[in-house]
């Protein structure tokens, strides 16, 4: 008798779907659950948020998996929930207390202390972290015991912004570049505040131009049909919604296709998302130099045909 599950049959699926990562759950696991809702051939994440954080995970889907690096190298938007003058070992709630301080501060010296680390800092990664030294995950080493010296690394933050403070919780808005942690940050507000603080609680809000309003969660996926679900899913140009538009006609979304360069009357860009002569027909990414489109990242033509059918299946609904 055969006890093993009949395998599920998989379908070519393509798109970029919003979803709001629960708590506890790792991304991959996240994704995978996705992908088995969907039925997917093939899907990934475009940035890992940890287990203890929750929020915005764009999940892409077939087609859009080329375009993933977009969204992974793109600015990010966090609300986090800081917890003063308690400093722990992994400088978030899952760690184990190192210290406690009494907590005396002022709105001002909050400010301050947000002012501090708003712009273009040097940012050294905790060593609760899944970076890699000699092959090995520095919390591999934290969890031995051991601490390696790491370099700082140069990040952005954009903006902080105080949302709500009630004497030893603040939560703030955090816009940041990509490689920013943010319970780095809390442990770092903490230490200019003098009473320390851990990040007791972290959501993603927003991904370049995505964010958490019509994203769903893997209980509301499960909750609807195939053809619900698919409806659900953007497309892949979602994630470039925010680079100029070239439009080709037939021949020149032909040589595009093929990767050649093509002279266009349009002045230098570095970076373009590319259309042929019908609406949706997106080709792929390029950049233009010297008034030549190059292409960057290109689609296939059963691609580009799979994601215009997505697109009519969802006008039908």
């Amino acid at each position: 008798m055969n006890s093993l599950r009949p395998r599920i049959p998989r379908r070519a699926v393509h798109g970029v779907l919003l979803l709001d990562k629960p708590l506890g759950l790792s991304s991959n696991d996240a994704l995978q659950k996705a992908k088995r809702l969907y039925r997917a051939e093939k899907a990934g994440h475009t940035g890992t948020l940890d287990p203890l954080a929750t929020g915005l995970l764009p999940l892409c889907f077939g087609a859009a998996t080329k375009f993933s690096q977009i969204s992974l190298d793109a600015d990010k938007t966090y609300r986090a929930t800081l917890k003063l003058g308690v400093k722990t070992t992994t400088a978030d709630a899952e760690g184990e207390v190192l210290q406690t301080r009494e907590v005396n501060v002022t709105r001002e010296q909050i400010d301050a202390a947000c002012r501090r680390f708003t712009g273009e800092i040097d940012q050294v990664p905790p060593m609760h972290s899944a970076l890699k030294r000699d092959g090995k995950a520095l919390y591999e080493y934290a969890r031995a015991g051991i601490e390696v010296e790491r370099e700082a690394r140069h990040i952005t933050i954009h903006g902080i912004a105080i949302i709500d403070w009630q004497y030893d919780e603040l939560t703030i808005d955090v816009r940041c570049s990509k490689g920013t942690y943010i319970r780095t940050l809390a442990e770092d507000i903490g230490e200019a505040l003098g009473c320390g603080a851990h990040l007791s609680a972290l959501r993603r809000t927003g991904s370049g131009p995505l964010t958490i309003d019509g994203a769903f969660t893997l209980e509301q996926l499960s909750a609807m049909s195939d053809a619900e679900r698919d409806a659900k899913l953007m497309q892949a140009d979602t994630l470039l919604a925010d680079w100029p538009v070239v439009r080709l006609d037939d021949e020149g979304a032909g040589r595009f296709l093929s990767g050649v360069r093509r002279r266009l009357p349009l002045a230098d860009a570095p970076r373009v998302r590319v259309y042929g002569p019908q609406p949706k027909a997106f080709l792929g990414s390029g950049h233009i130099a010297g008034g030549e489109l190059i292409s960057t990242r290109l689609l296939s033509p059963i691609e580009v045909q799979g994601l215009l059918n997505t697109e009519t299946a969802e006008s039908t609904l």
